[in-house]
């Protein structure tokens, strides 16, 4: 059976969002793609208080300027498509007011009939922890957990009440409810994210980086599962952080899905064989000079992915 495949929408500023982000879902549907995808990066620090990614020194990509809001681009997204799924990597949690969220959520599914997939993360930006002003930094943890449950109180049956630390419900109706059950997918770097994950949700969100690494991180998440005790299975969907070049790379030091259309292919293949995962994901939006050639590119590995029958 052919794997799963994704497509990140246009949010870096070379894009019109009212414009390129219906026009490239559309056309991804078209193609084949059976998912899109936004991310989250609520502001660029200007001058920047914090490395990237917490790192000292390490610069803020230029891309990560302007980034629209990811719930509206889906919005967007989900208007101008009829049946791609529609999901988040990351969402940045606890930036968001817990109620809020999981209302915002229930409505795009309930609007799109069922197609949310949420990814949820932590993130490591002290300067939108700052902005957002719903909590500080070092709770992004325990926020997390109050807003996995106060998604669940809100998605299942009416009258809702949750106590928590951040959200208190006494009772009260809160529609419209999801057209199904949001799955809750969640990345993991550490054993705490890894144990939050086998108990709480329902999926994984790794990034390809290597197939060895994938592979040990999936046989990590899978014994730890079996020591928990967990029965359900883990969905998971994989990112893709593409660099594609019209010319094969011919450097030795090739990281993977960097290069040419083929060195792609055979990268994704690569990573298939290896951990036997199904649902990918790609971004190419970041490097695109605009919207035409984002849709040239992905029809181009879309193409060639199913030529190759993976």
């Amino acid at each position: 059976m052919a794997i799963r495949l994704g497509l990140s929408l246009p949010q870096a500023r070379q894009y019109d969002i009212g414009r390129d982000v219906p026009d490239v879902a559309r056309t991804a549907e078209q193609i084949g793609y059976e998912s899109l995808w936004v991310y989250e990066r609520a502001l660029f620090p200007e001058p920047a208080t914090q490395g990237l990614y917490g790192i000292e020194g390490l610069a803020w990509p230029d891309v990560y300027r302007g980034v629209p809001d990811p719930l509206v681009t889906l919005t967007l997204a989900a208007a101008s498509t009829e049946r791609a799924r529609l999901g988040t990597s990351i969402l940045v949690a606890p930036l968001h007011n817990p109620f809020q969220l999981a209302k915002s959520l229930a409505t795009l599914d309930a609007a799109s009939g069922g197609r949310v997939l949420a990814g949820l993360g932590t993130g490591w930006s002290l300067d939108e922890y700052a902005a957002a002003g719903v909590a500080p930094f070092e709770e992004r943890g325990r926020v997390l957990d109050e807003i996995i449950d106060v998604c669940r109180a809100v998605w299942g049956p009416d009258p809702v009440t949750y106590e928590g630390r951040i959200t208190k419900i006494a009772s009260a109706v809160v529609a419209p409810k999801p057209a199904r059950p949001i799955p809750i997918l969640l990345p993991t770097n550490s054993k705490k994210a890894m144990t939050r994950l086998v108990d709480r949700a329902d999926g994984w969100m790794p990034i390809a980086m290597g197939v060895e690494q994938l592979a040990t991180q999936w046989r990590q998440l899978q014994d730890l599962a079996a020591e928990r005790g967990r029965t359900d299975p883990i969905e998971t969907v994989v990112r893709i952080n593409a660099r594609h070049s019209p010319k094969a790379y011919d450097g030795t030091d090739r990281s993977p899905f960097q290069g040419s259309t083929a060195q792609i292919v055979e990268d994704l293949a690569a990573h298939v064989a290896g951990t036997g995962l199904d649902a990918f994901f790609f971004e190419l939006q970041g490097s695109a000079r605009d919207a035409e050639e984002l849709k040239d590119v992905a029809a181009e590995i879309h193409e060639s992915v199913r030529a190759a029958g993976i």
